[in-house]
């Protein structure tokens, strides 16, 4: 029985390094597009961790790991600065257009619908 709970470990050791891969070569790619990036990890609770990526131009983009260790072994090896949180400086260099402006506000503003 434990031989059988230590490749079952060692399989999903191996899963979570893939994913970890898979997340890292997506965000190296996402910071080649926007002249670099900056993250951030959050936990989702159950659902797992969201990096908050912020690009050198401002476009922003996120992934979703299904955990937080995942989450953080992908950001150490795409190599990125990570922030403890998404506020002050870090925020502010996120930028907007119409597109996201619309999408807060919703139908209020003529935004698309939360059909």
């Amino acid at each position: 029985m434990a031989d059988t709970q230590e490749v079952d470990a060692k399989a999903g050791d191996k899963r979570a390094e893939r994913r970890a891969a898979r997340l890292a070569k997506q965000i190296e790619a996402f910071g080649k597009a926007h002249g670099g990036a900056e993250g951030q990890v959050a936990y989702l609770g159950e659902r797992g961790a969201r990096i908050v990526l912020v690009g050198a131009d401002g476009g922003w983009g996120d992934l979703v790991a299904p955990t937080h260790a995942i989450a953080e072994e992908a950001v150490r090896k795409a190599g990125i600065t990570v922030h403890e949180s998404f506020d002050g400086e870090f925020a502010a260099k996120v930028k907007t257009g119409p597109y996201e402006w619309s999408r807060m506000a919703g139908t209020q503003m003529g935004g698309p619908a939360n059909d």
